[in-house]
């Protein structure tokens, strides 16, 4: 909304809300894992689900739609448009000091890496492996096993912590692995996950 007003125009949170809901879900089915086999770059995938939200929203001037696409592309890169949960960064550091080796695992492009070193997360963990990267999403699990293959661990010896119950728990438990769910106050459970599972 606020790139929308840099440019004269007026756009509500709340539509621009529901519209790249809509977008990024046609976007999704359409080209999983960011087109990465249909030959799309995910900077591509992403200069589409920007523009066609804002289309969604109202917005139809091509010149403008790209021109806010890749500023937001861009911005998207940097700290400032990310928040850590609080006690993240404390968390992290404390299970490096316990020796805990860690890596990221992430249904996410390959700008993470540039993101976690903006919000000065990176330090903390041994490699970052993206979606986009590896070729497969969660819960496919040829991610886990290039995270596993990456760690240099077998599945028994590394745990998986994620905040969706088929995505992170169940896939990274059906290889092998030991997870937890993180789950916010207020959520809902899975009765499938025992409380010693659930991470607040």
């Amino acid at each position: 909304s606020a790139e929308a007003q840099a440019h004269g125009l007026r756009v509500q949170p709340q539509a621009l809300s529901e519209a790249f809901r809509e977008a990024y879900g046609t976007q999704s089915r359409h080209f999983p894992n960011y087109g990465h086999s249909q030959g799309l770059s995910s900077k591509q995938w992403w200069l589409d689900v920007v523009q066609q939200t804002f289309r969604l929203a109202g917005v139809h001037e091509a010149g403008v739609l790209a021109l806010m696409a890749e500023n937001l592309y861009r911005d998207f890169c940097s700290a400032s448009n990310w928040e850590l949960l609080p006690g993240a960064a404390e968390t992290l550091s404390r299970c490096c000091q316990r020796g805990l080796r860690m890596g990221v695992v992430s249904n996410f492009d390959n700008r993470l890496e540039a993101i976690l070193a903006q919000c000065d997360l990176r330090r903390h963990f041994e490699f970052v492996l993206t979606s986009e990267a590896a070729g497969f999403a969660k819960p496919d699990r040829r991610i886990f096993e290039e995270a596993l293959r990456l760690g240099g661990v077998l599945p028994e010896q590394a745990a998986h912590i994620g905040d969706d119950y088929a995505r992170d728990y169940r896939a990274a438990r059906e290889v092998g692995m030991h997870s937890f769910l993180l789950r916010a106050t207020g959520q809902g459970g899975h009765p499938e996950v025992p409380p010693g599972h659930i991470l607040p």
